[in-house]
């Protein structure tokens, strides 16, 4: 209910694809204001400073007429006012003002304001220093040039004030930004254009989610991930990891990487040739050996509504324990119908008995006792006193009579010796137990009679070597050549698995599992396993 209410939420903010429109119009417009602002503040500038040289062009041009300064000096008033109006008009200059050399004004475009001191401070054109500003006089504000007025000996009789309307400066100012508004505009018209086209690339790449959207999918998957017992591993069409949680790497005991490649992982044969099959839209479940572990994965192929691949996912679980389960439960299994089988064999040796004492055959049944004792302890401990290990003569005491009620004979060899206990009795049954049942299926299916399979254990310090021979029907050369292989067998679909799980555990203990004759020219197939440190020093005294 508080995620409904939150997605609810998220559905009645603004897109933000239109937040991403909002916001460069936002930052655009800004930038194109201030733009103008700064322009604007620095045209001002120059433009006023333009104005005073011109000004002061003026006044220098007006204070150059020689006639000028004679009339002033004469004090001909109406001589100077038309010498300074004729300039004023073709200059089109706001005022041309002429003053004596106490600042009166004998010129001025008012003539009411003629023979009054200068609203302004006539004292540094008086000192014979020219000088500009933007000053407000009698006709407003102005910029304005001030220079001196010198007589043919160059004194300084008077000066000569020239200005030009601030106004004219304004309008010069508008008009430059009339003409860089336009293109302000354009590049507003332009920003919003490009996000708008970026927005909708964004809401196709992201499948029409938004990114709070995004955000809540990818914790989602962090939790879903890291959260499962299964490993996970996704990979896209050319094959390179996209995705990887902890327990794929646990399970597959690799250093895996977003953006490896599947050949880089070097993964088990039947997890490799999974991912490289091509997808069917149907899940595919293998199993593969891992170093010591079992794993069954599932094979998925991902893709979207359209069709469109997106690659395949791979779920991996950790099956060892699910095996050691199944390999105890076939021994019990063995023991159960060896017991089965003497039993019978008990009643009938009873029955035996029973009638040779109805019959008073009282000699007959102490030599049938004898000879029926002396079968057993044949039968059933050949050998056996070779072997320091109750964990081996338990596991041979089952696998007799499961392999005797198969019709083979399984048997230890006259050169078998074991002094030692085991210390890692479930690796050695793993092994001996998986080339056993396979020799004797080997054995059992095979034409050649009598079946046998002979085991051949040898101990050597710590380290127990052991041969498993068959006289079965031997193993091609094609085959040998990938019979440690899972999910290679000879007897169909979902099977290989024993000699795999045999030969990884052999290499896990430091050893190594061998094929030493494949059984051709009618010889028997022989595999030989070199198990180290699995046997007890000889202070060692626990019953294994």
């Amino acid at each position: 209910m508080i995620r409904a209410t939150g997605r609810d939420q998220r559905a009645r903010r603004v897109p933000f694809t239109r937040q991403m429109v909002l916001l460069q119009v936002a930052v655009v417009a800004a930038l194109g204001l201030g733009s103008l602002l700064v322009a604007g503040f620095f045209l001002r500038s120059t433009l006023s400073t333009q104005y005073e040289q011109r000004a002061l062009a003026v006044a220098r041009a007006v204070a150059s007429d020689p006639g000028l300064a004679d009339a002033v000096v004469r004090e001909d008033q109406p001589r100077v006012q038309q010498m300074a109006m004729a300039q004023q008009k073709s200059t089109h200059a706001l005022f041309v003002v002429v003053t004596d050399d106490r600042g009166i004004r004998l010129a001025h475009p008012d003539s009411d304001e003629i023979g009054k001191m200068v609203s302004t401070n006539p004292r540094e054109a008086l000192a014979g220093r020219e000088n500009t500003s933007i000053d407000r006089g009698t006709l407003g504000l102005s910029a304005r040039g001030k220079v001196p007025l010198r007589d043919d000996t160059g004194r300084v009789v008077g000066e000569v004030s020239v200005g030009f309307a601030a106004s004219e400066v304004g309008h010069a100012l508008r008009k430059a930004l009339f003409v860089t508004a336009p293109w302000t505009l354009l590049a507003l018209l332009v920003a919003v254009l490009l996000t708008t086209m970026l927005g909708r690339r964004l809401k196709r790449l992201t499948l029409g989610l938004e990114p709070s959207e995004v955000a809540d999918l990818v914790r989602e998957r962090e939790a879903v991930l890291h959260g499962i017992s299964e490993g996970v591993l996704a990979v896209d069409t050319r094959r390179r990891v996209t995705m990887c949680n902890a327990e794929a790497k646990r399970l597959l005991d690799k250093q895996i990487v977003v953006g490896m490649t599947l050949d880089d992982l070097e993964l088990p044969a039947g997890l490799s040739r999974s991912l490289s099959a091509p997808s069917h839209g149907d899940s595919e479940l293998v199993t593969a050996v891992s170093g010591s572990r079992v794993l069954v994965a599932k094979h998925r192929p991902v893709q979207l509504e359209d069709g469109t691949d997106l690659g395949a996912v791979l779920t991996v679980q950790d099956r060892t324990e699910l095996e050691q389960l199944t390999s105890e439960l076939a021994a019990v299994r063995n023991l159960t119908g060896a017991l089965r089988a003497q039993r019978h064999e008990f009643a009938n040796r009873m029955h035996t008995v029973m009638g040779l004492l109805h019959t008073r055959a009282v000699d007959d049944a102490i030599e049938y006792l004898s000879d029926s004792a002396k079968f057993a302890t044949t039968d059933q401990s050949e050998n056996s006193s070779a072997v320091q290990s109750n964990t081996i003569r338990a596991f041979f005491a089952g696998k007799q009579s499961y392999a005797a009620e198969s019709g083979v004979r399984l048997t230890l060899s006259e050169e078998t010796w074991v002094p030692r206990k085991l210390v890692a009795p479930v690796e050695v049954i793993t092994v001996l137990g998986n080339l056993v049942d396979n020799a004797i299926e080997a054995a059992r299916t095979s034409a050649a009679r009598p079946a046998v399979v002979e085991v051949d254990l040898l101990a050597d310090g710590r380290t127990l070597v052991m041969s498993v021979a068959n006289t079965g029907d031997g193993i091609s050369e094609e085959r040998a050549a990938a019979i440690f292989v899972e999910g290679v067998s000879s007897r169909g679909t979902g099977r290989g698995m024993g000699l795999a799980i045999a030969c990884r555990t052999a290499e896990a203990l430091g050893g190594q599992l061998r094929l030493t004759a494949r059984g051709d020219d009618n010889g028997e197939t022989v595999f030989v396993a070199h198990l180290p440190g699995v046997l007890a020093d000889e202070d060692l005294r626990e019953g294994q």
